[in-house]
C-alpha cells in the first residue's frame, strides 16, 4: 500500500511516469509496424486490371 504522504505522492508520480513511457513506446512500435503490414498486403495491380481475384 502506498502511504498518503509526500513520499507516496512521489512514488505514484514515478510509477505514472514509467507507465506513460511504456505506453508511448508500445504505440511507437505499433506505428512502426504499419509499413511492414503494408508490404505484406501489397496488391498486384496488373492482376487487378485483368480482373483476376
Amino acid at each position: 500500500m502506498i502511504p498518503d504522504t509526500l513520499h507516496g505522492a512521489l512514488l505514484l508520480s514515478l510509477i505514472d511516469f514509467v507507465l506513460s513511457i511504456a505506453i508511448i513506446c508500445a504505440i511507437g512500435i505499433l506505428l512502426a509496424l504499419f509499413p511492414l503490414l503494408n508490404k505484406l498486403g501489397a496488391a498486384d495491380e496488373a492482376k487487378m486490371r485483368e480482373g483476376g481475384h
